[in-house]
């Protein structure tokens, strides 16, 4: 986004302003319909980063949102997550006449001292930056607006002691089937998954054999990176693909590549630490040890003598 001027919002009430609507029921939390939102191709320049939490439901945007150099994927109906702090820009074609929706804003200060201020953080889809927002079915969408129908009709009742409860709580069961729904998505769009799974394994073999600009063990930043990914998003996808999350795959591969070597070259320990990445061959030997229960020697030895 580089050029782009940066922009901060500060308060949800702000937002309103910018966004020509009227001034928000509570400084802390408001639900927008989408189709009373002013978008303007005049703002393309402009990166945003807002101080509270945006949840979003947008169809028939003709615009595309951005993260660092992704765009997020904007067909029918996608739900996106905006945390405190992310910088993003949207590029929009048109302010379209039929677009649709709605979208949550939630400043932190209203989850204080609950147990969500915390535990909002588990949710990794608030820190995607990646072209994968989350696609509904029918069922799942009539279920997260049965959610959102709860929160708007508590939002607009008048304010007693009981209403800022009762919100977080339809708040956590949105988020609670956000993550179902992430989940069932990752499995049934395996052959995607799989596609990144053999990426993966190919950047890994290069890495190994040299053919990379990247030296020492390859990191998970640097494997998300190469395949257009979040780490959190790369993990939490090899996760329900495969079990292990990016750095266990990291690790299976280096001690197979380290086996070839053991098994196959007369290269010392040391020789086959310094060529798979590590500083210190004494590291190298203590993940062997831990992932295989021998030692490299223990094991040349066995495969030697087998």
């Amino acid at each position: 986004m580089s050029g782009k001027v940066v922009h901060r919002v500060g308060s949800i009430a702000e937002y309103h302003r910018l966004r020509g609507l009227p001034k928000p029921e509570h400084p802390l939390i408001s639900l927008v319909n989408y189709a009373d939102i002013l978008h303007s191709p005049d703002n393309n320049n402009i990166s945003w980063v807002y101080d509270f939490y945006s949840i979003s439901l947008k169809r028939n945007m003709d615009a595309r949102i951005r993260y660092g150099q992704q765009y997020y994927d904007f067909e029918e109906g996608p739900m996106f997550f905006i945390a405190p702090g992310q910088v993003f820009s949207i590029e929009v074609n048109t302010n379209a006449v039929k677009k649709s929706g709605w979208m949550l804003l939630l400043h932190p200060d209203f989850l204080w001292n609950t147990p969500l201020a915390t535990n909002i953080k588990k949710y990794e889809y608030f820190g995607y930056s990646v072209n994968e927002a989350l696609f509904l079915s029918e069922k799942e969408e009539a279920i997260i607006t049965g959610v959102i129908d709860n929160i708007r009709s508590e939002y607009h009742a008048n304010i007693d002691k009981f209403s800022q409860q009762i919100i977080i709580s339809h708040i956590e069961v949105l988020l609670n089937y956000a993550e179902r729904f992430y989940n069932r998505q990752f499995l049934t769009r395996k052959i995607s998954n799989h596609q990144v799974l053999e990426q993966l394994e190919n950047l890994l073999d290069e890495h190994f054999k040299g053919n990379t600009p990247e030296k020492g063990l390859p990191t998970v930043q640097y494997l998300a990176s190469r395949l257009n990914l979040s780490p959190d998003y790369l993990s939490s996808l090899l996760k329900v693909t495969t079990g292990m999350n990016t750095q266990q795959h990291i690790h299976e591969k280096l001690i197979e590549k380290a086996k070839e070597k053991l098994a196959s070259t007369l290269l010392s320990v040391s020789e086959i630490a310094y060529e798979l990445g590590f500083e210190h061959s004494q590291s190298f030997s203590k993940l062997f040890k831990t992932k295989t229960s021998l030692s490299p020697l223990e094991f040349r030895r066995s495969v030697q003598s087998s």
